[in-house]
């Protein structure tokens, strides 16, 4: 029986292993540490593949080399390679992406496609993480089934950087679409809400609506900083 690893640190990636990857033919192995990907357990287990729903951490080059190890990027690669696609996607104003499978490298992003699927931007972070890792489920289920060789990626490359926490303070906005998209494309589980400060308060939005008379709504909680 062919053995399978998936790798993702969020809740709602091991939810989804549960409820949907692990009931499909094969053994299935979940990971959710940093530690817990290296070599001499992979090798017991021996997976044919291992798949990453999110993971934020290189991978060694000896377990590329080793095992095929297929990511889920959220851009139309080569397209958006590089840190935070979501935030990116959102901020240059798409509203569909590609989620790409593709095989790791040892150059980030960089490596053949095996597979692209139509991911919607609408809704919040959370919802559309939630949203592509359940796609890759059907890619997964699809690609077990019969798996195909990859091909190089091709088309004009766009670099994305990563964002820090710091980048999630509240500037200037032209629009209130524009202040919408801030907000919800930061509100998810273990990401850095949009926040403005006020004095030694830090006051953080979440659950941002927006409706059709341009009136835009949304959850404040209040942090005391030291």
């Amino acid at each position: 029986m062919n053995q399978y690893v998936i790798a993702g640190i969020h809740p709602w990636n091991r939810r989804i292993f549960e409820d949907r990857i692990a009931k499909l033919p094969g053994q299935w192995v979940f990971f959710d540490k940093r530690q817990d990907l290296e070599l001499e357990r992979l090798t017991e287990i021996g997976p044919q593949f291992i798949f990453f729903l999110h993971w934020s951490w290189k991978v060694a080059t000896e377990i590329l080399d080793r095992f095929t190890c297929i990511n889920f990027h959220m851009t139309d690669l080569p397209y958006g390679r590089g840190g935070s696609p979501l935030q990116n996607l959102i901020l240059r104003g798409h509203q569909e992406t590609k989620l790409t499978a593709f095989r790791m490298t040892d150059d980030m992003d960089e490596g053949p496609i095996y597979m692209k699927d139509p991911l919607l931007l609408n809704g919040s972070a959370q919802q559309i993480y939630e949203r592509a890792s359940l796609l890759a489920c059907d890619m997964i289920a699809r690609f077990v089934n019969a798996p195909n060789e990859p091909v190089l990626q091709s088309g004009e490359v766009t670099l994305f950087a990563r964002r820090n926490p710091a980048e999630s303070e509240l500037g200037t906005f032209g629009d209130v679409d524009s202040l919408y998209d801030f907000i919800r494309m930061l509100d998810a589980d273990g990401y850095p809400r949009a926040f403005v400060r006020r004095g030694h308060l830090r006051l953080e939005f979440s659950n941002a609506l927006l409706d059709g008379n341009g009136l835009l709504s949304a959850n404040v909680n209040v942090v005391e900083e030291s």
